[in-house]
């Protein structure tokens, strides 16, 4: 009988099958007999048909922005630029401040004071001082507490007043004290701020308080609250140049310190606390990724244990913890809330053992944030300080980029006026700071960043989706930088 040409074919096949299923059977043999020099043939032809060894394979070194792979934030408290680095040699500072930028108007005359008004009785003798910025170390070292300057939302835009930055004594608390500035020279900062990139044009990205700004730092949004009670509800600027202030606009944005409604916050009524907070945060956006994060606040165990002394309670600013006031995280299960809520001593162990998340944020406690008030600026330089050498000396340092800014202006004046975006800011420039092995080193980068920006590096770094309008269109560090 005769095969067709496909079962000739087919039965070709078949005895090859069976070839080699008889080669590889007799394979001990062959090595018994002859040794492993007649396995190059094998081997060899393995290697023509596509076989390799997974360990032979190499991973690509990573190149551009995915060289970082740890992002350190450390959020500092209420100064403004010419207020800290005013004197940086290279930088926009105070010798640039023409004298239509430092002239303050006084609202009820509408001219320019005749000497500062004062009000700060820490101040022994009151001095009196012309119209004009001055430095605050000649009457008080930085070592010493000012009194708190008035930092709210519609203050700071009645003292920006249009890009004018005169009205900024009129519309404080603390008048004349807002002019002044510290020697940068001193600053326990300044020589290693020298070393990397400081960033001359950074403006805090809503107008202002910690408040707003905390939670815009975190979701580029202002937060919701609506039907708040009415004793809440602000009027804002009148037409007189009054304001009718509150902690809730009118159109029911939290603009104003309010306190989150999961615990820890201050003694308040049930129903002047901030509802929780739905809005997407980057923590979602990196949770989405699957990249880890954390947010470190100095006291936070100590103030959740229930045993921190009056002191501590004092000092520790509820207002400041971001996360907390969010469902997810502050109104969540203790497992997602311990993950991701954490104390700055937990910060300090991670980044010694390697262990650091990806992205942290970095909130010191009340006595080393610089807030005026209830600290002094050398206590918390010296806390930035030893920040940045433990990350300097970390196992992560390699591959790391620090960003230091401070939360909002703390209602000093700065003489550069401020872009115009929204509604929300951004509010007056602030100091930025880069420490990193990218960093450029000894720079002074004039490109216009604000507070979003972090969230735009982090978005570009990891592919993340932007959380809105403004980080979408905040420059990400791109002349900060370098690859």
């Amino acid at each position: 009988m005769k095969m067709s040409a496909n079962s000739r074919q087919l039965s070709g096949l078949a005895l090859a099958l069976l070839f080699c299923i008889n080669v590889f059977m007799q394979i001990p043999n062959i090595i018994t007999r002859a040794g492993l020099g007649l396995l190059a043939p094998i081997v060899a032809a393995g290697a023509l048909t596509g076989c390799k060894d997974s360990s032979s394979t190499t991973t690509a070194a990573p190149t551009g922005i995915s060289k970082v792979g740890h992002v350190i934030v450390i959020y500092m408290e209420n100064h403004s630029f010419d207020n800290l680095y005013g004197e940086f040699p290279g930088a926009n500072g105070l010798s640039n401040a023409t004298a239509s930028e430092y002239t303050q108007i006084d609202t009820a005359t509408g001219k320019p004071y005749t000497t500062l008004p004062w009000n700060d009785a820490s101040f022994s003798p009151q001095p009196s001082l012309v119209d004009k910025y001055f430095d605050i170390d000649s009457m008080k070292p930085a070592s010493q507490e000012t009194e708190d300057l008035v930092h709210r939302y519609y203050q700071e835009m009645a003292q920006i007043d249009g890009g004018k930055m005169d009205k900024f004594v009129a519309y404080s608390n603390a008048k004349g004290l807002v002019m002044g500035y510290y020697h940068t020279a001193q600053l326990p900062m300044f020589p290693i701020v020298q070393q990397y990139t400081l960033c001359d044009n950074f403006f805090h990205s809503a107008f202002g308080g910690s408040f707003l700004n905390h939670i815009y730092m975190v979701s580029a949004a202002a937060p919701m609250f609506q039907n708040a009670p009415s004793s809440l509800v602000a009027k804002g600027i009148q037409s007189n140049g009054n304001i009718i202030d509150g902690a809730v606009s009118p159109d029911y944005y939290g603009i104003n310190t309010l306190q989150p409604t999961p615990n820890p916050h201050a003694p308040t009524a049930a129903a002047n606390l901030l509802p929780l907070q739905t809005m997407p945060t980057i923590g979602d956006r990196l949770d989405a990724k699957g990249i880890s994060w954390a947010w470190y606040s100095g006291g936070w165990n100590n103030i959740l244990s229930g045993h921190a002394s009056h002191n501590d309670s004092s000092l520790f600013q509820y207002h400041h913890q971001a996360f907390n006031y969010f469902a997810k995280y502050g109104g969540g299960p203790d497992s997602v809330r311990n993950k991701y809520l954490k104390d700055e001593t937990d910060f300090m162990t991670a980044l010694s053992n390697g262990t650091l998340p990806a992205v942290s944020f970095v909130k010191p406690y009340g006595i080393n944030n610089e807030h005026p008030g209830y600290t002094d600026v050398i206590t918390g330089e010296n806390h930035l300080v030893s920040l940045v050498n433990a990350i300097k000396a970390s196992p992560i340092w390699n591959d790391c980029v620090v960003i230091i800014t401070y939360d909002e202006h703390g209602g000093f004046w700065d003489h550069v006026a401020p872009p115009v975006i929204d509604k929300w800011g951004p509010g007056s420039r602030v100091p930025g700071i880069i420490i990193s092995p990218f960093a450029k080193k000894g720079y002074v980068d004039h490109t216009q960043y604000e507070t979003v920006s972090i969230l735009a590096f982090i978005e570009k770094r990891w592919g993340l989706q932007p959380l809105g309008t403004r980080d979408a269109a905040a420059n990400p560090f791109t002349n900060a930088l370098q690859f």
